[in-house]
């Protein structure tokens, strides 16, 4: 078998050789690197790590035209979409580095020695701390928000943890062109360049993630390779977290009142919405609930003709597109879906978009995520039996929910229905598109994930670190942040949480 890292230009199917696959022994020098690098970044107060993200972002910017272009050619996603991605992702370094000198990620606690009704309390000070090199996977379908310089790599790295990436083979020159940045940041702002490292090949998962020296592992992809992933970690002496973000279905419900009064609007921003990105969005609406009647077959039509003019799409390699073409064969040929909308067709291997239609009944038979540009549509008769088949669905990223005014007891019942199974309700709008923020929430239950945390936004940091105590410590002995005399940043002190200007004791 070819030792070679080959990239693959999406539109064309050119090959040609850009790195090897990493050996065993390389590996393991990759992650004893990371270790060192880890302690160092472990070491550096908050305003080090703070410069060195915002320098990485710098490195990214300028490097902006190279890496567009090498991910066009790699994922055929377009010049304005990665644009924009690369934008995100400079974007989060910056917000992570806004996160880091504001300071209350730390969980600051400080219990100081006093009688108390269980007898005498020692002085206690809580924080959290960084867990040491974390391996992070590279996605197909984000090869700039969820990859080599995406939200895992960028919340790890503010946590005081260095990362070795596992390069997706859908896009290893884009990776390339993005570590190159990153580790250039780390050098000029005093870091070792191995604060970021890389590893290549199938066969590298297994030695990255059984390493001792990697203390977690974050994972965006496909269910059966998040539960590989986990099968290596049980190998590990030392269990390590596992953070996946792995299938989702995120089911789209539209009342009957929403589609008598919205159905051309709905109906269109729902094609737009399952196509985006050629329906590779981890939060695409991949089942959509909409009701029988005048309402909704004035939302179908809408649907049908938007996608009926929607072109077709390059996926993002050969397995994604066989996956999508024998998703949608089956959903032809088993007798329960009725293809009801397709795009055109288009030469050179591009698949077009489709809309299928159900009845509630046939949800359990179809009820798994087909990435690409497809949807399901489910009609149902009521409320009631809406709120059956929502409740019988598996976890999701998302949930969405269309209504009108005055619907407020119905759609009270839809989020009962629903609220368990999402990380994300949303109302009145999509899905697609996951903002950077400080209230953001990217997760879900299983199969959406496999973990309680978020994988975008400020507080995504917390999976990387965990919590530690110092009891009876002299001043000398702490962290600065637990201190008596620190005040920047918030703390919570004998059980109230404190503003900067109380925070001093």
């Amino acid at each position: 078998m070819s030792t070679n890292v080959q990239s693959i230009d999406a539109r064309s199917g050119v090959r040609r050789a850009v790195a090897q696959n990493s050996t065993a022994e390389e590996i393991a020098e990759i992650c004893i690197a990371a270790s060192a690098a880890s302690a160092r970044l472990a070491a550096a107060d908050r305003a080090e790590r703070s410069a060195m993200l915002r320098a990485m972002a710098d490195r990214l910017e300028t490097d902006r035209e190279d890496i567009i272009s090498a991910a066009d050619r790699e994922t055929a996603l377009g010049v304005s979409r990665l644009n924009g991605e690369l934008t995100r992702t400079t974007f989060q370094l910056r917000l992570f580095a806004d996160v880091l000198e504001e300071g209350s990620y730390l969980e600051a606690t400080i219990d100081t020695a006093e009688a108390t009704a269980m007898g005498p309390r020692p002085d206690l000070r809580r924080m959290l701390v960084p867990l040491g090199a974390v391996a992070v996977f590279g996605s197909s379908n984000f090869p700039l928000a969820f990859s080599v310089p995406g939200g895992d790599t960028a919340s790890a790295l503010a946590a005081g943890n260095a990362v070795v990436l596992k390069v997706h083979s859908s896009h290893p020159e884009t990776s390339q062109l993005c570590a190159k940045a990153l580790r250039q940041g780390a050098l000029d702002s005093g870091f070792p360049a191995d604060v970021v490292g890389l590893v290549f090949g199938r066969d590298a998962t297994r030695h990255l993630v059984t390493d001792p020296r990697i203390k977690a592992v974050g994972f965006t992809g496909s269910l059966t390779g998040g539960q590989a992933i986990l099968e290596y970690i049980d190998e590990r002496e030392d269990p390590i977290p596992f953070y996946g973000e792995l299938s989702s279905l995120n089911p789209f419900i539209v009342t009957e009142a929403a589609a008598r009064s919205r159905a051309s609007e709905i109906g269109r921003g729902l094609a737009e919405s399952m196509t985006m990105g050629g329906g590779q969005f981890c939060t695409k609406p991949g089942l959509a609930f909409v009701p029988l009647g005048p309402g909704g077959d004035a939302l179908m039509q809408a649907l049908r003709l938007a996608v009926a003019s929607t072109p077709s799409f390059t996926l993002l390699n050969e397995r994604i597109t066989r996956d999508y073409e024998a998703g949608v064969q089956a959903l032809k040929t088993g007798g329960i879906a009725s293809l009801v909308g397709e795009g055109p067709d288009s030469p050179g291997g591009a698949v077009p978009a489709m809309v299928f239609e159900v009845g509630t009944d046939a949800v359990p038979d179809i009820a798994q995520e087909c990435f690409g540009p497809v949807t399901i549509v489910v009609r149902y008769n009521s409320i009631d039996d809406l709120e059956r088949v929502l409740q019988s669905l598996t976890g999701s990223l998302t949930a969405s929910i269309h209504h009108a005014d005055g619907e407020d007891a119905s759609v009270l019942r839809l989020i009962e229905a629903v609220r368990e199974g999402v990380g994300r309700l949303v109302f009145n709008s999509y899905p697609t598109g996951v903002a950077v923020s400080w209230a953001q929430t990217h997760g879900g239950p299983w199969p959406s994930t496999n973990t309680l945390h978020t994988s975008v936004g400020a507080t995504s940091i917390r999976r990387f670190l965990r919590p530690m105590t110092w009891q009876s410590a002299a001043d000398v002995f702490l962290p600065a942040e637990l201190r008596d005399a620190y005040t920047n940043i918030p703390r919570r002190i004998n059980g109230q949480l404190l503003s900067l200007e109380q925070a001093r004791i």
